[in-house]
């Protein structure tokens, strides 16, 4: 019998390698990366992150996509595994969209989620909406 190795990863779209590229000439630091992480809080128990960094951390993740890097740490990943990050743009103003497979719901902005398998309890409400940040 083999071992399979399951292989971790996210998906850029082609929207979300486009704004970060054009974020990373706006902030003059074009050889930087996309750190994505997820830390507790938000409205529906973890929030997701964003951050541009110089470099990788010791074990992260590297999705390049285009010449564009993401950064993840390796507990982040464990929540991001197989989402895809996306850019919107409307009429409300744009910004990155995570569709996570991993989460059980979502707040109604989207920047916070209960993850599968987790009690109500232990990751706090999970209204599905009704988010400050929703306004």
């Amino acid at each position: 019998m083999s071992v399979i190795e399951q292989i971790e990863t996210i998906v850029l779209t082609e929207s979300a390698v486009a704004s970060v590229r054009n974020l990373l000439e706006q902030k003059n630091v074009p050889d930087h990366g996309l750190r994505v992480f997820v830390a507790g809080g938000g409205c529906s128990g973890m929030q997701y992150g964003m951050a541009l960094e110089a470099e990788p951390r010791p074990y992260d993740h590297i999705i390049e996509k285009d010449g564009v890097r993401v950064f993840i740490d390796p507990t982040s990943m464990m929540y991001l595994n197989s989402a895809t990050i996306d850019y919107e743009d409307s009429i409300m103003g744009g910004g990155f969209k995570i569709d996570n497979p991993n989460a059980a719901t979502s707040c109604g902005c989207g920047s916070s989620f209960k993850p599968k398998g987790e009690s109500a309890a232990s990751a706090g409400p999970a209204t599905g909406g009704g988010c400050a940040a929703c306004g």
